[in-house]
């Protein structure tokens, strides 16, 4: 067993020792598969390069395209599309050595109909009838708008995209990743879909701004039915050409590169569409053949398909897919959709109130040895490239280096922030929130894992669920909105609203997320064009005009989540060590922490305001208020004098004029 114990992960958690042989064989089965792999590829980049054999790529030692598909239990391929006049069998393809389907197109033969734009499908032949679908690493997917048909489309540009992000270096932007998180086709205010090019011209500019130095871009992938948010994915590596052309999304990633911005993909390898007119379902006519078979094959909850992730096939397939991305598209990470729907078998729904349940029957080794290559492989194509998993469970070692004994991430989403936010909005009142339960809450996270600390995502914003903007001023934000007039429901949304952002940032971990349009309190839930909306695209967009128009609260709320982003990146806040909390007093709803040298003072009392509250500071000296969220600016009463001087007596207490509902920030000068 002491060999088991060298591991770091053990070594440093204690409560992890009676699971040290687990760890370890957890670690023992991911080194065996990786050496496997470096023995027959050389290396894990070099397995990763599945896109370069797979699909259509022009070969030029041949002079011609060559086109391969994996498809074990098919009968017969045949290529057919524009440049055969969509005869299905004029272009047979041909087992070859390695069992795989394989047609070439000499260039000299073809190059006036095999051309840029041309659309292409592949007919398949197998066990279950004949099919027509599209290549499974087709890398564009076009939708007829008559028939609303989707094909895969040659792309061949004529002139290819330029790079001029040379200079752009992520690794600051890693040490502390402020990220918003976005959606290019809902992100204008027009009803309609926006497009790559809009919002790099038109949203970009706001993001960077707003003080964010990362965005997480959502529904890149193609998919087939635009109000899955993208969570639906059928063709892993086309980017959907709803937004624009693939050099219309490398414009959009450059010049985000070029004003400092990272952008990493929401990454959804968690499962597939299970169309099979559009997606990977039964390609070869087997259900087995990227996906499980049955049951285990099908997430009831998501009506979607789960890969096999044991099978060297689709490990070839899912990793070339991440170098693709990163490589292709210059993507600086992802943000994995649904890793503990990805390890366990019963996809999380289950009690985690024994650490057994990390490493006994319910979890799905063979996906987490593919998280570890997946995390593995993100690291060695570049040392900055940002992995992030949402995951619930609090897997142990999830955000461990391997060598540690873990799974590879360098993130993971703060999911019970938002939930215990959302709870305590629904069924407490004001009078009845637990200062003890809040900062157990948002500080109650493994040390050395890093968490990104969020109060609302896009899930909060949907149909279904209600915003925090929402849940604390619901209809008086279409009536009540407007300076010029007086709300105690609006006056009361606003302060908790400014306070709830600034504490999760301040406390709850190492990075922070903010969906697009909820840092002014976007009055409107997400909700994309369907038959129950008749279609409508008038919930499926952002209202700048809002933040653009100063005499309303929005603009307030804005102008509030600037100065506090701004003083996280001043002051380097989230990637400071854990706050050490200096007061909390649960009658007064009162609650004091330093964190990177600032000292955050937020009183949650619903009415009674304090003069000359005593509060114990780290250092002795003079302190001046840094942000106030009672500031006039950002929708405030101007109760508290923020100009003057609040030095500490001699036990290094300060008196300062402390209201209700309202937080201050402090900080002693150099």
């Amino acid at each position: 067993m002491e060999k088991n114990r060298k591991l770091a992960l053990v070594q440093e958690e204690e409560w992890l020792s009676d699971f040290a042989e687990d760890i370890y064989d957890r670690h023992q089965r991911f080194l065996a598969t990786l050496k496997h792999i470096e023995f027959e590829y050389g290396s894990l980049l070099e397995f990763a390069r599945g896109h370069e054999y797979y699909g259509i790529n022009f070969d030029s030692f041949r002079n011609g395209w060559v086109y391969r598909e994996w498809a074990p239990e098919a009968y017969n391929l045949f290529l057919m599309g524009d440049f055969n006049g969509w005869d299905r069998y004029s272009h047979p393809l041909k087992k070859n050595h390695r069992g795989d389907w394989e047609i070439f197109l000499p260039l000299e033969d073809y190059k006036d109909n095999f051309r840029h734009n041309s659309k292409i499908k592949v007919h398949v032949e197998a066990k279950k009838g004949a099919l027509d679908r599209i290549p499974a690493y087709i890398r564009r997917v076009v939708q007829d708008e008559n028939t609303h048909d989707f094909a895969g489309q040659l792309w061949f540009p004529e002139k290819p995209f330029v790079w001029s992000d040379h200079q752009f270096d992520p690794a600051a932007n890693m040490e502390q990743p402020l990220i918003y998180e976005c959606h290019i086709g809902m992100a204008l205010e027009k009803e309609g879909v926006g497009t790559y090019l809009e919002f790099a011209d038109e949203i970009l500019p706001r993001i960077k701004e707003g003080g964010y130095n990362t965005i997480q871009l959502m529904a890149i992938m193609e998919h087939p039915y635009y109000g899955s948010f993208g969570y639906h994915v059928s063709n892993f590596f086309a980017p959907t050409s709803r937004f624009g052309t693939p050099e219309e999304l490398k414009y959009l990633v450059n010049k985000a590169h070029t004003l400092g911005i990272s952008v990493i993909m929401d990454l959804v390898h968690s499962h597939a569409v299970k169309n099979i007119n559009e997606g990977l379902n039964e390609f070869d006519g087997s259900e087995h053949q990227y996906f499980h078979p049955g049951g285990r094959g099908y997430h009831e909850g998501w009506d979607s398909k789960l890969f096999d992730y044991g099978k060297k096939e689709v490990k070839y397939f899912l990793l070339s897919n991440i170098r693709y991305w990163l490589e292709e598209f210059h993507f600086d990470g992802f943000r994995w959709d649904g890793v503990t729907s990805i390890i366990y078998l019963h996809h999380g729904h289950v009690s985690f109130d024994d650490p057994a349940k990390y490493f006994s029957e319910g979890v799905d080794w063979d996906a987490v040895i593919y998280l570890q290559l997946a995390n593995k492989l993100i690291h060695d194509f570049s040392q900055n490239a940002l992995s992030i998993a949402e995951e619930v469970s609090g897997m142990p070692g999830l955000c461990r280096k391997h060598s540690e004994g873990g799974i590879g991430f360098d993130f993971r989403l703060g999911m019970g922030i938002p939930d215990f936010w959302i709870k305590t909005l629904k069924h407490k009142p004001d009078e009845h929130w637990d200062m003890f339960e809040m900062w157990h809450e948002l500080t109650n996270r493994p040390k050395k894992e890093k968490t990104i600390a969020y109060a609302e995502s896009h899930d909060q914003a949907l149909v279904g669920d209600k915003s925090i903007a929402f849940w604390l001023m619901d209809k008086e934000m279409y009536s009540s909105m407007s300076k010029l007039q007086s709300s105690l429901v609006v006056d009361r949304g606003v302060a908790l609203h400014k306070m709830i952002r600034l504490i999760t940032i301040s406390l709850g971990g190492e990075g922070y997320l903010n969906f697009i349009g909820n840092e002014f309190g976007h009055p409107e839930w997400v909700d994309f064009p369907r038959e129950g909306n008749d279609w409508s695209y008038q919930y499926a967009r952002r209202q700048w005009s809002l933040v653009d128009t100063d005499h309303l609260r929005y603009h307030d709320l804005n102008e509030w989540d600037k100065a506090m982003i701004g003083l996280v990146n001043e002051n380097k806040v989230c990637a400071a060590p854990h706050a050490r909390q200096l007061y909390l007093d649960a009658e007064k709803k009162i609650l004091v922490f330093e964190r990177a040298g600032l000292v955050f003072v937020f009183s949650f009392n619903i009415s009674e305001s304090f003069f000359g509250y005593e509060i114990t500071v780290p250092d002795a000296g003079n302190y001046q208020i840094v942000l106030s969220s009672d500031n006039k600016a950002f929708g405030g009463f101007d109760r508290v004098e923020d100009s003057l001087d609040y030095p500490t007596d001699a036990e290094n207490k300060l008196k300062i004029y402390l209201p209700n509902r309202t937080a201050l920030v402090l900080k002693k000068p150099l």
